[in-house]
């Protein structure tokens, strides 16, 4: 097996990670130019990390890293808003690898709470990475308009 790299990816080259995130994500049309922009500045700020897994010298998963500040803790938390890796790769440690890269980053800021939310199907895995389910939280959602939907 050959080992993965993890990396993380400065604001000026997100392009490639969000190829990925944007196949699986988006049903391969791509992410808007203002929005790389906005993630870029994220990047920037040190509010938003993309970090990259590489295998044989390919890009084969991306772990998309919120860090914010959490009133309850009295601290930063962070949260993985996506965790990829290209179905061809999978089961050779990407996952696990970027996982790993996220908890040390975490940890050098002085982060001590990480979340995930996660889909059924990958409970599994990240369960076997150490993470345990939050029996007292629901997650609820609501969808806001946008553009000309919200001056109406």
């Amino acid at each position: 097996m050959s080992p993965v790299e993890v990396s993380p990816v400065p604001a000026t080259a997100l392009r490639e990670p969000l190829g990925l995130l944007e196949e699986w994500l988006r049903d391969g049309e791509p992410v808007p130019d203002s929005f790389v922009e906005q993630l870029s500045r994220q990047v920037e700020a040190g509010d938003l990390e993309v970090l990259a897994a590489h295998l044989e010298g390919r890009m084969a998963g991306v772990l998309v890293l919120a860090l914010r500040p959490n009133v309850s803790l009295g601290a930063p938390f962070a949260s993985i808003e996506d965790l990829f890796v290209h179905p061809r790769a999978r089961r050779r440690g990407l996952g696990a690898a970027l996982l790993q890269a996220a908890h040390d980053r975490c940890a050098r800021r002085g982060i001590s709470y990480l979340e995930a939310q996660v889909e059924e199907d990958a409970s599994t895995f990240y369960a076997a990475c150490g993470y345990e389910p939050e029996a007292e939280v629901r997650v609820f959602s609501r969808s806001l308009p946008i553009g000309k939907e919200a001056e109406g």
